[in-house]
């Protein structure tokens, strides 16, 4: 879906590709997967993991809002919070606050690549989290979000990556 967006000149084209993809993958979950090797591979590696297609699918509207002309602050969040959720379930581990960190990530990654006014909205995430030590397991994946708030800065992208590593703490 990543790549829809970043290839997409015309918002109308790009939402139905993303529709596109988002009814394939709702489909994983009754069916078997059509000839498309990045189905297949969600088929063959990700749903034995319990991820199911629908889970996949509502990734669909935190891309679509980023082909509009105006960006849904919400469903960018969501995607992240979604996408999280999902690593989660892949990593076999829980926190009541990796959704929180998904949202930051997703919205902290989209103001820096272009749309600035996400930086105000991932604030209260930011609050949210400050203090909250993440579990071992789950530092890989909340690593990207403390890595988020810094990017543009190679050096403290992967300071704030370290930090993150020995502490748990995003914020």
């Amino acid at each position: 879906m990543a790549d829809v967006v970043a290839r997409s000149t015309d918002p109308a084209l790009g939402r139905i590709k993303l529709a596109w993809w988002r009814e394939r993958l709702e489909a994983l979950d009754s069916g078997p997967p059509p000839a498309e090797p990045r189905l297949r591979a969600v088929a063959a590696h990700l749903l034995p993991l319990g991820v199911s297609g629908a889970q996949l699918a509502e990734l669909e509207s935190g891309w679509a809002t980023l082909v509009d002309e105006s960006v849904d602050p919400q469903l960018v969040a969501r995607r992240g919070e979604s996408l999280f959720r999902i690593a989660g379930t892949i990593l076999g581990a829980g926190d009541d606050k990796l959704e929180l960190a998904g949202a930051l990530y997703a919205l902290a990654s989209v103001a820096r690549r272009g749309v600035p006014e996400l930086a105000e909205p991932a604030k209260p995430y930011l609050e949210r989290l400050r203090g909250h030590r993440f579990d071992r397991k789950v530092r890989p994946l909340t690593m990207l979000a403390r890595a988020a708030l810094f990017e543009g800065s190679e050096r403290g992208a992967a300071f704030a990556m370290l930090a993150h590593r020995w502490s748990g703490r995003i914020g």
